[in-house]
């Protein structure tokens, strides 16, 4: 985006080039004329473009705050549901026309292992990340890290906290 404002700034000094050049001569200032309303004609464009380019990108960002940031799943397991998908997809069409870059913060409920928790959180971060990655978001975009079971969004030892706490967090 940031060489279109460059072109745009580029189309709007030639023209004002051309129009501080013209001679006085008729033949000369009808053809000035003509370069400089074909100058403004080609940023006019521009910046209408830029300005569809941007709301196109606000109402993404718009309806990506809607969708859920919370992604949940099975015991002992890093599978993304069909929910989960659909969620993703609406946030990778924002991300596929911002520069964002987002944090996976992968989570465990509190039975197993710590190691074993840390290592669950991760694939469950690098699931949600792999499919964002497929469906088009850089990789370079998106970090992943995994808190296991230590930070947990509900305390107890039942299903209802459980299932609670096995997520991925989108930030």
């Amino acid at each position: 985006m940031e060489i279109n404002k460059k072109q745009l700034l580029s189309a709007v000094f030639a023209s004002m080039l051309l129009v501080g050049c013209a001679s006085t001569d008729s033949t000369d200032t009808g053809e000035a004329d003509a370069a400089a309303a074909a100058a403004e004609a080609a940023a006019a464009e521009e910046a209408a473009r830029l300005a569809a380019e941007e709301a196109a990108r606000k109402a993404a960002e718009e309806a990506a705050a809607n969708l859920p940031r919370v992604f949940y799943f099975d015991f002992d397991q890093a599978t993304l549901s069909s929910e989960t998908r659909a969620a993703l997809d609406g946030h990778i069409a924002a991300l596929k026309d911002s520069n964002a870059k987002v944090r996976l913060e992968g989570h465990a409920d509190e039975r197993g292992t710590r190691e074993y928790n840390m290592a669950l959180g991760e694939r469950r971060a690098n699931a949600v990340a792999n499919y964002m990655i497929v469906n088009g978001v850089a990789r370079y975009r998106i970090e992943t890290v995994s808190y296991g079971e230590e930070r947990p969004v509900a305390s107890g030892s039942s299903e209802s906290s459980w299932s609670q706490n096995r997520r991925v967090e989108l930030k």
